[in-house]
């Protein structure tokens, strides 16, 4: 049954983005690459090779991946040299050569599209390219690095195009791979060849980690379930806000956030948490879907699986009826975990059975859960279809 169930899941949606210049300025003694000459751009670049090494690694895992390319040598040219099966996103400008703009341009449609990962290949100008991309709408994507620049400061890196590979291989067997903010920083490249280095802060990319399962809080190699639930509670707390509305969902984990905060709450049912207060308990959908009309884009469901079934949606907490959840939005979903219930999953993903398959098809794919204090993993959620 398992194994069928992973043979129906959702393809990883991954988006691939390519700076073919990334690079080219550093054999010349540039610093850099974001100035340099036509001439030097007609030659073939350090980018496109090690966004091979990267890439090559996935051509056995082709089915359990639908990839989305840049167009042209931003991507499209690599991946039919590779052979690896894509759909063609975007458009190239006419001035004969890709420009940052079209690499920003092109994430945002990408982004668009639902990918589960963007992978770029570039350095840290095409991060900040990304972070522009992505600094409103779309400031949930997941970002992942290539290096293949000249000067490389930021933090949303792999190691090398092979670590890349085995981030993106981990996350196509559903393994437990760490999500965090990363910063994105540059250097002024006509100070550096004046021989002054300053860095600049340009922003954040959510990156995905590859971390070890070690607890902190730990009772025969197993984690203790209630402190980790207090450390849960604890990260939601500090994100709260005082205009948002919180629906609290069914279960230990999600009212571990009440009890944070001292304040009662129902264990098999939703309450609504407002500025410090519980202002409804034990609501059912029209609740909710009442209360989402009123203040659309205000609102979060906090949730929770079901131990060894691994059920996100649709066994218990029915009140997300499908109206819920198209009002609320996937990102509105704040999924939490302990690492010991994904664990017992065996690389299973959660499930969604909102009784509307389209909408399951839509919610499918991966997301980030919070698994402790300030520790969050991208995990897959599927329909089985």
């Amino acid at each position: 049954m398992n194994s069928e169930l992973d043979s129906k899941a959702k393809p990883f949606r991954l988006g691939f983005l390519l700076n073919p210049y990334a690079g080219l300025g550093g054999p010349e003694g540039l610093k850099g690459s974001d100035d340099i000459s036509d001439d030097l751009r007609r030659q073939a670049g350090r980018s496109t090779e090690r966004a091979r090494r990267a890439l090559a690694p996935l051509l056995e895992r082709q089915a359990d991946l639908e990839i989305l390319s840049a167009p042209a040598e931003m991507g499209e040219q690599l991946l039919e040299e590779l052979g690896l099966s894509h759909r063609v996103v975007g458009a190239l400008n006419d001035q004969g050569f890709s420009t940052a703009q079209d690499s920003e341009r092109i994430a945002q449609e990408l982004a668009r599209e639902g990918i589960d990962l963007l992978l770029f290949v570039g350095g840290d100008g095409t991060a900040r390219n990304m972070v522009n991309a992505f600094s409103s709408e779309l400031s949930g994507q997941v970002c992942l690095g290539i290096p293949a620049g000249v000067k490389m400061h930021s933090a949303v890196f792999a190691i090398n195009p092979e670590s890349a590979a085995e981030v993106l291989l981990l996350l196509l067997k559903n393994g437990l791979v760490d999500l965090r903010q990363q910063e994105v920083r540059d250097i002024d490249e006509t100070l550096f060849r004046q021989g002054q280095v300053r860095s600049k802060y340009y922003g954040e990319l959510w990156v995905p980690e590859v971390g070890h399962f070690v607890q902190q809080t730990k009772n025969s190699g197993r984690e203790v379930e209630e402190l980790v639930l207090a450390d849960i509670a604890a990260d939601i707390v500090e994100r709260l806000e005082d205009d948002e509305f919180y629906l609290i969902g069914p279960g230990s984990t999600p009212k571990a956030v009440l009890d944070e905060l001292h304040l009662e709450g129902t264990l098999l049912g939703f309450d609504v948490l407002h500025a410090g207060e519980v202002i409804a308990k034990d609501v059912d959908a029209s609740h909710l879907e009442a209360l989402l009309r009123e203040h659309p884009d205000k609102c979060k469901a906090l949730i929770t699986a079901i131990g060894g079934q691994g059920h996100l949606l649709g066994r218990g907490n029915q009140q997300l009826s499908p109206a819920v959840l198209k009002a609320l939005g996937r990102d509105n979903l704040w999924v939490l975990a302990t690492k010991t219930k994904i664990t017992e999953l065996q690389n299973r993903p959660l499930l969604i059975d909102s009784n509307d398959p389209e909408l399951d098809r839509e919610l499918s794919g991966h997301i980030p859960v919070l698994c402790g204090y300030r520790d969050t993993i991208y995990y897959p959620i599927s329909c089985g279809v």
